[in-house]
């Protein structure tokens, strides 16, 4: 029904990913696997849905009416088995938008936020931007596996310690974070009585056997500290409509971010935003299972390359994200010298590790949302220039 393997032409439309490939890298003919949009058609139901309110011809001043909370409340409880309360919800124009406020909002300059690297760059920014400073909780790597380093998070806590800034599911490593995991690091936040910026932004791109828990559902004490962050972006292709729902259980909590957004006259959002997220989350169940099926044919098409004995390039299946982390760390090279040869000799465009903060060198992130035949040419880009 859906036509993932259709290759779409994207150039010309001020997109991030392919009018910025000269700015970025150096050249504009490289395949851009960069940023994390998709290069698959936006389903027709939301783009069906945004022509018909644009048909009306007027696009003045709105406000998000209940069927935006039905919407969200639909899906959270369709897709993470979570009964959100009408009142729990707010909106933010994206995620990092929201990881920003949160910030300003609950945190004074100088005091403490820790982060899980690598992880996703802006984190870094939201924290620093702001007079904050940014403690790093690294995560550990064993054999390709990802875990928390629950001891190294509790030492790092102290007075001037207020938030932790949570991915998960994690970018760029893939991990979707177990019950048990989740449980440990709640009891952690509770006791020391941090607020926590959950980034549940690629929640819906679980691959099975895994299951997405959103944070705030392991206990009551823990959901009246965290701030839950999601949206229809990276799941329907709508990161350019700027609509994110942001859930928080805390009544105090959730009024002191409201008024935050409010001062700063962004919690309006726009009209065909919140189109597109009531149809996103009404409509787009069997759409995105459709999606996961391709992107979990993309995933091994990469890991079958990884195996060959020609090729030293490592890949740990992803447990969710459309989002590779490729370890290069057997070549032995500099970075400066992979990120040369991915980029002038094999003409690919991906995220140096490092960008992601401690642990992140040696490695690339590679974006495979694309039709099967940009990520064979990509592989065959590879090989040519990695099978040494």
């Amino acid at each position: 029904m859906w036509n993932f393997d259709e290759l779409v032409d994207r150039s010309n439309t001020n997109s991030v990913k392919y009018d910025l490939r000269t700015l970025k890298f150096g050249k504009d003919n490289v395949i851009p696997m960069w940023v994390a949009d998709m290069d698959f058609k936006t389903p027709a139901f939301i783009i069906d849905a945004v022509k018909k309110r644009a048909a009306h011809e007027i696009y003045g001043y709105t406000f998000r009416g209940s069927s935006f909370d039905k919407a969200v409340m639909h899906w959270m409880e369709y897709k993470h088995g979570w009964k959100v309360q009408k009142k729990w919800i707010t909106f933010s124009p994206g995620v990092v938008s929201a990881l920003s406020a949160a910030v300003l909002a609950f945190t004074s300059p100088g005091d403490k936020v820790i982060v899980q690297p690598p992880v996703y760059f802006p984190f870094y920014s939201s924290i620093q931007n702001f007079g904050r400073r940014v403690i790093n909780n690294q995560l550990i790597e064993k054999n390709g596996n990802y875990f928390i380093d629950f001891d190294d998070l509790e030492q790092q806590i102290d007075s001037r310690t207020k938030m932790l800034m949570f991915c998960s599911p994690h970018n760029p490593v893939g991990r979707v974070w177990t019950k048990e995991e989740l449980k440990r690091l709640a009891d952690i936040c509770v006791r020391h009585d941090l607020i926590v910026v959950s980034d549940e932004i690629h929640s819906d791109l679980v691959f099975e056997p895994n299951k997405h828990i959103p944070l705030a559902t392991i206990s009551d004490e823990i959901a009246e500290r965290t701030i839950s962050t999601f949206a229809p972006s990276k799941t329907f292709n709508v990161a350019g409509l700027s609509t994110s729902a942001i859930i928080i259980n805390n009544e105090k909590l959730k009024k002191r971010f409201d008024n935050f957004m409010q001062d700063l006259h962004i919690s309006g959002g726009n009209i065909f935003g919140t189109i597109a997220l009531e149809a996103a989350y009404t409509h787009g169940a069997d759409w995105l299972a459709d999606l996961i099926n391709y992107l979990s044919v993309n995933i091994q098409m990469v890991k079958d390359f990884t195996e060959k004995p020609n090729i030293k390039i490592k890949m740990k299946v992803p447990e969710s994200t459309y989002l590779l982390w490729l370890d290069f760390r057997e070549y032995d090279l500099p970075e400066e010298e992979i990120n040369k040869l991915i980029i002038e000799k094999a003409g690919l465009g991906f995220n140096p590790g490092s960008i992601f903060g401690p642990g992140g060198k040696g490695f690339q992130r590679m974006n495979i949302a694309c039709p099967h035949s940009i990520v064979e040419k990509a592989l065959n880009s590879l090989e040519k220039v990695f099978s040494f």
